[in-house]
């Protein structure tokens, strides 16, 4: 181990060059060299469909990335436990809490410079940092050290999601959006899918500190591939009334705009609780299936990915079509998709978690992917129809802000605290009786889809 021993702590000098020129980059002084001028800011919007479609394939796969690199350590926590003995409230810690509060709070300033700045750069070093920092993990020698890389990791992923989302809304008209952005989002499922297969695999055989070298690595070429052939939209390319372009916005107007629309406000709050159940659920599914059910990290990690990965991907990308589709004559179906899909995933995820045997529950949870993930897309759309070109990046960050703070921040976190606190009554049964929270919170959060459903028409004929 001492040849990428000595690689990485390398890395950690390029991590700091990563972080000075993040703003160097997305600085307006910044020129690129003849090449990169033609993918820059497009003037003539003389964009095809087929590199339209180019760009969200290459900002699909960033988000794999991002969620191959964030979901990595859920699959190895229980390898990680046993060396550096850890207890759930600190695995929970690792893998929501830790992560979400750099990652939602620094998603907001990054944002607001990417709304008047280059998203493509903005992208672009993103990835190049949280994947440096992802291949720093497998250096940890103790919890803090695993946190602080946590943390890093947290910091490059806040800038990934929000110019993209931005990015997406401008080579895309609204028409197209929920359907583009359930592509997209289709990247968290084929992301866990991925991680969860490598990850089980080298855990088993390599070792976890190998798993997280050889999955952080490989995203820093990718950031240079998507800077140099990736090019930067007009902002309201494809709105129908376009804002004035580079119209400035202070943090304090979005959050008015947004905190005016009702729609907005029961959006995020209905998201944030679905958000909790899927987390709650996700980061512990393997600790659950290794414990209860007696399964090897290798086993969990390929079923888990293919259920996670090929039933999120098709319920992500079935929630944009149906939206689109559905909401050419009633708006309200933005909302009442996500509403319906996740009162149908709660009788499943009481299978997962109470019933006998391994395949049964997994069975189960492949369900709950593809019916929790048709949320995403449509309220990505829904929360961009709400705002001007120039406010989208922003909102994004808001939107994730909420939903991340309380999913991801929260839901691992407070399974991890209930485990513990259960199990000197319960013993290994704890995590189950644990994890069953997120069936009372996901009626909660159906409830409020339905009631923003309701909201919507009225905000977007006011926006018009």
């Amino acid at each position: 181990m001492d040849s990428p021993i000595t690689a990485l702590k390398t890395g950690l000098v390029i991590d700091g060059n990563f972080a000075l020129f993040y703003f160097f980059l997305i600085s307006p002084s910044f020129q690129p060299n003849t090449f990169m001028q033609t993918s820059g800011i497009n003037t003539d919007d003389g964009i095809t469909r087929a590199y339209r479609n180019y760009v969200l394939a290459m900002l699909t796969l960033v988000y794999v990335f991002n969620f191959v690199d964030r979901q990595l350590l859920v699959i190895l926590q229980e390898s990680i436990k046993k060396e550096l003995h850890l207890s759930d409230t600190q695995l929970g810690l690792l893998s929501g809490f830790s992560f979400a509060i750099f990652y939602v709070t620094l998603g907001i300033p990054i944002a607001r410079v990417a709304d008047r700045r280059s998203r493509r750069n903005t992208v672009a070093v993103s990835l190049g940092l949280w994947s440096v920092m992802t291949a720093c993990s497998g250096l940890a020698r103790n919890f803090l050290q695993l946190l602080l890389a946590r943390i890093g990791v947290g910091v490059g992923e806040a800038g990934g999601s929000p110019p993209a989302h931005a990015m997406i809304s401008d080579y895309f008209p609204p028409e197209k959006r929920s359907t583009a952005f359930s592509i997209y989002s289709a990247g968290i499922y084929f992301g866990i899918l991925i991680g969860f297969l490598m990850g089980g695999y080298l855990n088993q055989h390599l070792g976890w500190r190998t798993a997280f070298f050889v999955v952080g690595l490989p995203g820093i070429l990718f950031s240079l591939l998507f800077y140099i052939t990736v090019k930067e939209p007009r902002r309201g390319a494809t709105d129908i009334k376009p804002a004035k372009l580079n119209e400035p916005h202070s943090l304090g107007e979005v959050l008015s705009v947004l905190y005016s629309s009702k729609t907005f406000v029961f959006l995020a709050a209905a998201s944030a609780l679905n958000v909790f159940c899927i987390y709650g659920l996700l980061n512990w599914t393997p600790p659950f299936l290794m414990r209860l059910h007696g399964m090897k990290s290798a086993q969990v990690g390929a079923l888990l990915g293919l259920i996670y990965g090929i039933g999120g991907a098709i319920g992500s990308f079935a929630g944009g079509v149906l939206t689109d589709h559905l909401g050419k004559t009633d708006k309200q179906w933005y909302l009442k998709v996500p509403a319906y899909a996740i009162l149908i995933a709660i009788p499943c995820m009481a299978g997962a978690i109470f019933l006998p045997g391994a395949y049964f529950s997994l069975a189960c949870l492949g369900l709950v992917a593809l019916l929790q993930s048709m949320y995403l897309g449509p309220s990505l759309a829904v929360a961009h129809s709400l705002v001007p070109a120039s406010m989208r990046s922003l909102t994004s960050a808001v939107f994730f802000l909420v939903i991340n703070l309380v999913g991801l921040g929260f839901g691992p976190l407070v399974v991890g605290i209930l485990s513990d606190l259960l199990k000197p009554s319960l013993g290994v049964e704890s995590l189950r009786w644990a994890m069953s929270i997120v069936i009372v919170i996901s009626v909660a959060s159906a409830i409020l889809f339905f009631a923003t459903a309701k909201k919507l028409v009225t905000d977007l004929n006011l926006r018009e």
